[in-house]
């Protein structure tokens, strides 16, 4: 079992972990998000990087998917079920866009592909470590009547009851729920789903939000709580 997350300081040094066995690749990138002012662990092993998430416990980590001793992509699944506030970001030589989805299914926050532009990893480091640690002025909680989605641990409820969604239909119900009434183009979506340059393709967001619409009905019966606009997009309505 993980131990629960710690509570960082206000101004607290944010922890990076690597988890990729390009040693040299690994030192660079290190170096790079030093520069930042944030501290980095590199491991070259999934199982090192498991000891590393137990003992350290990071604020988010650059998991790697082709490891000599795993697959990234069971660790992230791992992870996240034990961990949902961790921030993960996967990165990878593998550009096949449905590896890049299977990834964001499964838990990832973000994928990256190999080679990347350091400054889009910065950033999206930057994008990633801001979403783990909302702003004074953030709620942890989004509620409404008869659902209610914890930010920090990643949960939603229906009334009393769990409702399971994968990282991209969370995201996606996050988005959606902090513009209630409000319709999001499906650019907005994908943008929420992951931001920088790859973008999911219409059919694809239409997919996801069918399916968290289903979710949603399923858990409160007679209720329905994302409405499709006509030529816009979709709209989150609490009834």
């Amino acid at each position: 079992m993980f131990p629960p997350p710690k509570l960082a300081a206000m101004n607290a040094q944010p922890l990076i972990l690597i988890v990729d066995d390009d040693a040299e690749l690994s030192a660079m990138v290190a170096e790079l998000l030093a520069r930042e002012g944030w501290a980095v662990h590199t491991v070259l092993t999934g199982g090192d990087g498991e000891r590393a998430l137990l003992e350290r416990r990071p604020d988010a980590v650059l998991l790697d998917v082709m490891l000599p001793d795993g697959n990234g992509f069971d660790l992230c699944r791992r992870w996240r079920a034990a961990q949902p506030q961790l921030g993960l970001l996967m990165f990878t030589a593998r550009g096949d866009p449905m590896d890049r989805v299977l990834g964001l299914e499964i838990g990832a926050d973000d994928y990256l592909a190999k080679p990347f532009e350091p400054r889009e990893l910065v950033a999206r480091v930057r994008a990633l470590l801001r979403r783990q640690a909302p702003g004074r002025g953030d709620s942890a909680m989004l509620r409404f009547e008869g659902l209610s989605i914890d930010l920090f641990k990643r949960a939603v409820l229906a009334g009393d009851m769990s409702v399971a969604l994968t990282s991209v239909e969370y995201k996606l119900l996050v988005a959606l729920a902090r513009a209630p009434g409000q319709a999001l183009s499906r650019e907005q979506l994908s943008e929420a789903v992951q931001a920088g340059s790859y973008k999911p393709l219409d059919r694809t967001v239409d997919v996801q939000v069918a399916r968290l619409r289903r979710k949603l009905r399923e858990a409160s019966p007679g209720k329905e709580w994302v409405d499709t606009v006509r030529g816009e997009g979709y709209v989150f309505v609490p009834r």
